[in-house]
């Protein structure tokens, strides 16, 4: 069986100023980046803000496995069956980090023939936004040292220093060091950390601008420090903020790319949603609703992450509405969650299907309280006997929602046919009526409470009385009206991640809070997760190499 790479590569994609054409993007819009991909103006982006908004369907899934669920690929799958019939329709997804590359994850562009390409191009490097974002993080980090080292004229005390160096990589030896050793010359010694590039603040702050000086308001915003009498430090004070829009500029524009059956794809920006908000940029969903019918887009990790985070942040930011909702699930995964252990994935087993359904009617019922209709995709596997299915549509249909098999990654556009039907049936419905968890008048600590309750169906969270009191410092300063940002395991829906199925009776432990001011949110760290991911004992890295002729082997 061919691998990903090698169905990628064999395929024949077109010139991107002709997959620009057909989406109704002029050739003097497009900024190439060799033969198939391409940055579109900001210029251009701006003229289409008068054009009505086209449809938007969320695609998410449910709590992930080591099976595989298949989320990234059945969003191209219902893209190229929705353009197939005839719906004008862009996809829009988050660029891959190198962290999951080289680690154990892989990359992030579909699979089989549902996938976006070129692959090895997207999944390394793609147009550099990823380092445009490194580089403006880690500017602020040298520009706040810098300011201490020459006198510390705006009184920053060292011991209350929050902002952290940033990578595109997984290096757990980065959690916790110390800098400025060797000297006076090198500064001051301190504690410090560094966070994976896509759970940077910056990061966040580059998915939710609505434009450039948007963006360059948000970076202002970004706090970084405190002062002795407790008052902020922010990357404005430092004079930094424009220095970071400028490193910023140029990867503010979306990026345009094709699948392998022609359709045209907007992947930028790519926070995780484990430790992040877990959506694709703002400028992009924005562009594809002006030029599209409709436009799928994918939320990270399970329903209760990146789909609660779409929901909650990014639409109450921007003032989107989604029409329908689609929940990507899996024969095997949900025996999983049954309790099959992976080695025994190929065995029938209904029994533990009917047991892991159990995750899967949770994620249904939580998009149902944001008013949206759902559908369940079902990513079919060769393993997969016709009596597994028959269990997950009886048990969805007892609940009035349409189970779909879907077969894109061996066929394509024609595999997801049927799911494109159902979503053009609940998008013509008009059915959908959005609206967020929870109020933006809601205390933050309520807000957390109400997440952890409402999504998680934990049966309260434990707040240590220091976490209390900085919930209420940021409420004091102005900052209670913003959403919060869940910062835990995508394995359950508790934060411990050998917790599978749908587990109750749970106290969600929240060990830090932290203030994202310029993103627009509170962050609360939840249970053992980490904002610097660690490598496996087998890195995918181990396994890429260059062939004689130098195209990269191992990538998936």
């Amino acid at each position: 069986m061919a691998s990903d790479l090698e169905i990628a590569r064999a395929a024949r994609l077109r010139p991107i100023a002709e997959v620009a054409a057909a989406a109704g993007i002029p050739p003097e819009a497009l900024e190439p980046y060799g033969r198939f991909k391409a940055k579109i103006s900001l210029d251009f982006i701006e003229t289409q803000q008068i054009r009505p908004d086209g449809a938007l369907v969320l695609v998410t899934g449910i709590s992930p496995t080591a099976a595989g669920e298949g989320k990234t690929t059945t969003t191209i799958g219902l893209g190229d069956a929705l353009n197939s019939a005839g719906r004008r329709t862009m996809i829009c997804l988050r660029e891959p980090s190198l962290g999951p590359c080289f680690g154990v994850k892989g990359g992030a562009t579909g699979g089989g023939r549902a996938q976006v390409a070129p692959m090895d191009e997207i999944n390394l490097h793609f147009t550099g936004d990823f380092h445009a974002i490194t580089s403006a993080n880690n500017l602020l980090a040298a520009l706040l040292d810098n300011h201490l080292y020459w006198g510390n004229e705006l009184g920053i005390d060292p011991r209350r220093i929050t902002w952290r160096r940033a990578l595109d990589m997984n290096d757990r030896a980065l959690r916790s060091i110390v800098n400025g050793l060797g000297g006076a010359a090198n500064g001051s010694p301190r504690e410090d950390r560094f966070d994976i590039t896509v759970a940077s603040e910056v990061m966040a702050v580059f998915c939710l601008a609505r434009d450039l000086m948007d963006l360059q308001d948000r970076l202002g915003r970004i706090q970084v420090a405190s002062r002795r009498d407790g008052s902020a430090v922010t990357a404005r004070d430092l004079q930094a903020d424009g220095a970071m829009a400028a490193l910023l500029r140029d990867a503010l524009a979306p990026n345009l790319v094709q699948t392998l059956e022609g359709s045209p794809a907007l992947i930028h920006g790519g926070p995780f949603a484990n430790i992040a908000h877990g959506c694709n940029s703002v400028m992009a969903t924005r562009l594809g609703l002006k030029l599209a019918d409709i436009v799928v887009t994918e939320a990270g990790f399970g329903a209760d992450l990146g789909g609660e985070k779409f929901l909650d942040i990014k639409c109450t930011s921007v003032g989107l509405a989604p029409s329908c909702a689609v929940i990507v699930a899996t024969v095997r995964a949900l025996k999983m969650h049954g309790g099959t252990a992976r080695s025994d994935l190929a065995r029938e087993d209904p029994a533990a299907v009917a047991r892991g359904l159990v995750n899967l009617i949770r994620h249904v019922e939580n998009l149902e309280k944001f008013g949206l209709p759902v559908v369940v995709a079902l990513n079919e596997f060769v393993s997969d006997t016709p009596r597994e299915f028959e269990i997950i549509r009886d048990a969805m249909n007892a609940r009035g929602i349409e189970t779909v098999l879907c077969t894109h990654w061996a066929d394509g556009a024609s595999g997801a046919s049927a799911l494109a039907r159902a979503v053009i049936g609940h998008i013509e419905g008009g059915t959908a009526h959005y609206v967020p968890l929870y109020p933006a008048s809601m205390k933050l600590a309520d807000k957390l409470r109400t997440i952890a309750q409402q999504i998680y169906r934990a049966d309260d969270i434990a707040l240590p009385s220091a976490i209390v009191k900085r919930l209420q410092a940021f409420e004091a300063a102005g900052f209670g009206h913003l959403p919060v940002c869940i910062a835990k395991t995508q394995y359950s829906f508790s934060a411990d991640p050998a917790a599978i199925g749908a587990p109750d009776n749970h106290v969600l432990p929240v060990r830090e809070v932290r203030l994202s001011a310029g993103a627009g949110f509170v962050v609360a760290v939840c249970g053992d997760v980490m904002t610097m991911p660690g490598l496996p004992r087998v890195p995918a890295a181990n396994s890429i190499q260059l062939d004689d002729h130098g195209m990269i082997n191992g990538l998936f």
